[in-house]
């Protein structure tokens, strides 16, 4: 297989490399494989449980991008897109509201 263009492999595995350095680089007791790349990137490098993949992946009430369910980088929360565009209905009506007064409670 060829790749035509490389840029977006090497800045993967560049990503995913320095979140492994980062973990690697604190003591194994403190080592928790999830975490941030400058403070900027989030990565999660353990094993998806049922619960986060609902947090990350079907969450009506979070944002439309979550940190990734594993790996580095963002994933779509497709909860989020499902209620935004009314597809569930009253549900998600309601999961949208909580989310807005939970963020216009922290301003």
């Amino acid at each position: 297989m060829r790749l035509k263009n490389k840029g977006g492999l090497i800045a993967g595995l560049a990503a995913l490399g320095a979140a492994v350095a980062t973990e690697l680089r604190k003591p194994a007791a403190d080592r928790t494989w999830h975490g941030s790349i400058a403070g900027v990137v989030p990565y999660d490098l353990r094993v998806p449980t049922v619960d986060r993949v609902r947090e990350k992946l079907w969450n009506p009430a979070g944002s439309f991008w979550s940190p990734s369910l594993f790996g580095v980088g963002w994933v779509l929360n497709v909860g989020r897109v499902a209620a935004q565009t009314g597809l569930l209905g009253q549900a998600g009506t309601a999961a949208l509201a909580a989310a807005d007064s939970h963020y216009s409670a922290e301003d």
